[in-house]
């Protein structure tokens, strides 16, 4: 049966001030009523029922997350006692899941995306979910065509084609590459070879245990270890006691470049559009914008202001004259003035301030 693993257990630094160490920015609404963890799940609901939807979340946010997700058991929702990147995140959902249902699939999503329509995404899972019972030794991503040269994305280079299913076409993957130079990605977008890597995973729990097990075998005994517990008195301890010596590590460096050098991974042509929702600038493509092209979602007086993003408490007056492409961001106790084009370099600001022993502000 198919099973949906999400991960929620990061800081979403990119988004202070609004997202800040005691409410990331996976429990925050941007557009709409609901909260970017609460439309993922919402999201999968159609084919996966909350009894197999699980949350990787960091011990801080369970209480929190189990708000949000009433209708998910309190089990489902488990909590890192330290955060230790994607690799060891998705080897314990991967043992956990297998250990409670062998035959399982997996679809593993962040929890903050934005992807529209959901019927298409819908669609593509269940192509996935099919790939990965005819192709149960591969590894299945999705990529997103780029739509321009984003310095922000990872890439994946397609190869040969591997098929279909339910129309959504899939290809071998030659090679990952991290986040490139402009020019590297220009290169990247003009070729039309590459794809984003949009981060959504399909396979069978065993395959990626043994991927995991075969290039991080210390991360493979960390999180069998925890597994063999699961269900059982010593649990807590276990977990509490192994999970912080896993080695931190994504799943992209971990396995996955590897893997895809090995022929061994397909990458899907997703049929959606997506958003990794990675900093302020996701406001501006998910919201429209006013006749100076501002993102407003403040009480805003404006003069001669253009291309700006403007966020604050509603309460709050945000008055700007003569100011162009900023992001200013008000929250609580603290505001972000930034040049838009540094929006990527707002997490060292998050960095300082802890460096600073100002962590209040965090």
């Amino acid at each position: 049966m198919l099973h949906a693993m999400i991960m929620a257990g990061g800081g979403g630094t990119r988004f202070w001030p609004r997202s800040r160490v005691k409410r990331p920015k996976q429990f925050l609404t941007f557009s709409g009523d609901r909260t970017l963890l609460q439309g993922t799940v919402d999201r999968i609901s159609a084919q996966v029922p909350p009894e197999r939807t699980w949350i990787i979340t960091g011990e801080q946010y369970v209480a929190e997350t189990r708000t949000q997700l009433p209708e998910l058991p309190a089990a489902n929702v488990i909590g890192e006692p330290a955060g230790r990147d994607t690799a060891p995140c998705v080897g314990l959902g991967a043992a956990i899941i297998g250990k409670v249902d062998p035959d399982a699939t997996i679809a593993v999503m962040p929890a903050d995306h934005a992807i529209e329509p959901v019927p298409e995404f819908n669609r593509a899972i269940h192509a996935a979910e099919q790939f990965a019972t005819d192709f149960p030794e591969k590894l299945i991503t999705f990529g997103i065509r780029p739509t321009f040269p984003s310095t922000g994305y990872g890439y994946i280079k397609r190869g040969e084609s591997a098929g279909s299913r339910q129309n959504v076409n899939a290809s071998n993957v030659l090679e990952f590459k991290e986040k490139p130079p402009p020019e590297v990605a220009e290169q990247y977008v003009a070729s039309g070879d590459y794809d984003w890597n949009s981060g959504i995973f399909v396979w069978k729990p065993a395959t990626i245990l043994g991927e995991l097990k075969a290039r991080k075998p210390e991360i493979h005994a960390v999180v069998t270890r925890i597994a063999a517990a699961w269900g059982t008195p010593v649990w807590p301890d276990v977990f509490r006691a192994s999970y912080p010596t896993a080695e931190k590590i994504s799943i992209d460096f971990a396995v996955m470049q590897d893997a895809a050098k090995e022929g061994k991974v397909l990458v899907l042509n997703a049929p959606y559009t997506w958003d990794d929702v990675g900093s302020w600038l996701a406001l501006e493509r998910r919201n429209p914008q006013d006749a100076n092209r501002n993102t407003v979602q403040a009480l805003h007086c404006g003069i001669k202001t253009t291309g700006c993003v403007i966020v604050g408490d509603p309460n709050h007056m945000i008055a700007t004259y003569g100011v162009s492409d900023l992001l200013i961001i008000q929250d609580g106790n603290a505001t972000l003035v930034a040049d838009r084009k540094f929006e990527d370099k707002v997490k060292e600001i998050v960095d300082k301030l802890k460096a600073d022993g100002r962590g209040e502000y965090t």
